[in-house]
């Protein structure tokens, strides 16, 4: 065969250029998650890398990215032992166990609060990875946690374990710990191809994964898509950190993947509203977890505090019972939410599960359904972990009897029978019908809900009798419910004390401040956070309404996608006979902004400010005024361009993010004070 490089200079060269390219695409891919080119393409490369390799074998080197299409099989595994050992860690189910170790370890450290970092529990087998001047020279299992199996062959073919170090300078010795895994989708085509072939699949994703590692022919363990996602260190020399978080940050700069999504906290409360949000998003996860791990952020603090023989005394594992079960898919059904999105719901012969009986189990957007392969008829594995929603793991392929109906999505609103669209560049299909029933239904009982105009006495079951009863037809028929008293006491379970509390509660949401209003009556992308930048920026929903798309994409934090959708509900019939309605019935549309009282070179001239929680003296929308008032900006969001959080009581993540990105905090007092405000 003749080479496509008649100089060996060339030859070293283009080798050297390939192994850089594909190098650059699998840190694109299994790190940045920013990949730039397509598997196609990919595989040319490395393609025309295979056969420069082969036609020059006098090239050849471990590091190669050629190197992790797999070697020869081995024949056995030899033991490694652990120059730091693996310790386990010890699991917490309760809160309260997390209050105790947490009182614990102040008490240790003689701290008031506590810097935590927050990540999920990847469900996966534990391994450690070793480069020695920036090459992998060692993988090894757990093991006993003092020896494990040296598995480096099968190690050298997972897909993102880099063979060198992305470093001109990399230390001498890093060993750094974490997770292989499976993710759902890989798993799933895996035990597809296991029943096609006649063979007893897998039970789960991590036994899949835990097996692969066994395996004698790193071939074979190529084929099981084997991810790894790093978390911890042992052994180093030539490298050091002092967080947690700069240790993530530096690895990463190293071409190494890390356990996505950590967060951080500040103190025990704001670690238990942090734990809330990561589980309730554990359903969406591409892989399966049990549970949170909590770990100290410092790395001195967790030297100070040390290890008992078993497990480090500066972590915790706040795990959920995990349960399973196996059942029917009756049917799939459309729910269609306030915005349109049409939302696939896989009805389900009743099953118990964690104690409570599980009938139903949202499957998300079409592209999850897709993904899954769901088919009415189906035999699916339904999970529920501690107090998250069911959602479905799997389809169980080896139960089809040939009977299952494939889904088809619906080109029509099941609801008005508009035709449906599916979002440029995004996952869901909506009804763009304003008018939808479905929608009508959705957006009353988010208006009354909490997070936006918070009725008392408005909920669920109320608005679904409402409109039973046709006693509304939008959100401003719910303020002339009060002309409407006999009507309403027809209804069900609808007493005169009943009444007084709705109506009292409806009245009293007048007074609700702008941004609720903004993020109860459905504009597209616009929540909490967005509604009160844009009550910031222009005062009043009068002025808003005004503004074209261009002006409000101005508005920092606002962008061109919300723009054009608040642009387009205020431009849209409904949007401005929704603003006439609503200021003819009260309801407070903001104050105007008077910019006349802006201090030319103020105190917080070019200044950007963020204020969270509740004050004492002065509203918020005070507060921000008075930011306006002496030449500042006030936003709604927390960046590295924020100079000041200004943080009342009860305040939530804006105050963790202001602390992790070093921004500084202001107490309503101290804010005050700088003003010169008595």
């Amino acid at each position: 065969m003749t080479s496509l490089f008649a100089d060996d200079d060339r030859v070293a060269k283009e080798i050297e250029r390939l192994r850089s390219e594909l190098e650059r695409h699998n840190r694109l891919y299994y790190v940045d998650a920013k990949p730039e080119v397509t598997d196609r393409e990919y595989d040319a490369l490395m393609s025309q890398l295979i056969r420069l390799e082969t036609e020059h074998p006098e090239f050849a080197s471990d590091d190669s990215p050629s190197r992790k299409v797999g070697g020869e099989p081995i024949t056995g595994f030899e033991q490694v032992t652990h120059r730091v050992p693996m310790l386990s860690i010890e699991n917490a189910f309760e809160e309260q166990e997390l209050v105790d170790w947490d009182a614990g370890l102040r008490k240790s450290l003689g701290r008031e609060t506590l810097d935590y970092s927050i990540e999920y529990k990847i469900d996966g087998v534990a391994i450690s990875l070793t480069w020695e001047n920036g090459s992998l020279v060692r993988a090894a299992t757990r093991g006993n946690g003092a020896v494990g199996d040296d598995v480096t062959n099968n190690a050298r073919v997972i897909s993102g374990i880099p063979l060198r170090l992305s470093s001109k300078k990399p230390p001498k010795s890093l060993e750094v710990r974490g997770e292989v895994l499976i993710l759902n989708e890989d798993f799933a085509a895996f035990q597809a191809e296991q029943i096609r072939q006649g063979e007893e699949p897998f039970k789960n994703p991590r036994n899949a994964a835990a097996g692969a590692l066994k395996l004698l022919d790193p071939r074979l363990t190529r084929e099981r898509s084997l991810r790894f996602l790093a978390h911890g260190v042992g052994y180093v020399e030539g490298i050091a950190w002092k967080s947690y978080a700069d240790f993530l940050e530096s690895i990463r700069d190293l071409g190494i993947p890390t356990t996505p999504d950590v967060s951080r906290a500040k103190g025990f409360d704001q670690l238990m509203i942090v734990c809330s949000d990561m589980i309730a998003k554990v359903p969406s996860l591409p892989f399966e977890v049990d549970g949170l791990v909590i770990k100290l952020n410092d790395l001195a603090s967790r030297d100070e505090l040390g290890t008992t023989s078993k497990s480090p005394r500066w972590v915790r594992a706040y795990k959920w019972e995990r349960y399973e079960a196996e059942t029917r898919v009756n049917a799939i059904t459309i729910q269609v939410g306030k915005t349109g999105a049409m939302t696939p719901v896989a009805e389900l012969e009743p099953v118990e599960i964690a104690g409570t009986t599980v009938s139903r189990a949202s499957l998300h957007n079409r592209d999850e359904l897709d993904r899954l392969g769901v088919r009415i008829g189906d035999t699916v594995v339904v999970e529920k972990a501690g107090k998250i929603i069911p959602h479905i793991l799997r389809v169980n392929e080896s139960a089809r009897t040939g009977q299952e109906t494939p889904y088809q999505f619906p080109t029509q609103c099941p609801e008005c029978q508009t035709e449906v669209v599916k979002d440029e560049g995004g996952v869901y299909v909506r009804c763009p019908n304003p008018a939808c029933p479905a929608q009508l239904r959705e957006t009353l009982i988010f208006f009354a809900s909490r997070p936006a105009m918070n009725i008392d006495g408005l909920g669920e079951k109320l608005v679904e009798q409402l409109l039973a009863a046709k006693l509304v037809d939008g959100i401003p028929s719910l303020y002339r419910l009060k002309d409407r008293r006999s009507e309403l006491a027809t209804l069900e379970r609808l007493g005169e004390k009943s009444i007084e509390k709705l109506l009292s509660g409806i009245e009293a949401s007048k007074q609700q401040p702008l941004w609720r209003l903004l993020t109860g009556i459905n504009i597209r992308h616009v929540g909490q956070t967005n509604a009160r930048t844009l009550e910031s920026a222009f005062g009043t929903m009068e002025e808003i309404a005004a503004q074209t798309e261009e002006s409000l994409a101005k508005v920092d934090e606002i962008g061109s996608v919300i723009a054009a959708s608040v642009a387009r509900f205020f431009g849209s019939e409904y949007g401005r006979n929704l603003v006439q309605e609503l200021k003819e019935l009260g309801l407070n549309l903001g104050q105007p902004i008077d910019r006349s009282k802006a201090v030319e070179g103020g105190v917080l001239e070019g200044k950007t400010l963020v204020v969270t929680g509740t004050m004492v003296r002065f509203k918020r929308e005070e507060i921000e005024q008075l930011i306006r008032n002496h030449g500042g900006k006030a936003s709604g969001s927390v960046s590295k361009k924020t100079d000041y959080v200004v943080a009342g009581e009860a305040a939530g993540s804006k105050l963790a993010k202001a602390q992790e990105l070093g921004v500084k905090v202001l107490t309503e007092d101290e804010f005050l004070t700088l003003l010169g405000v008595g």
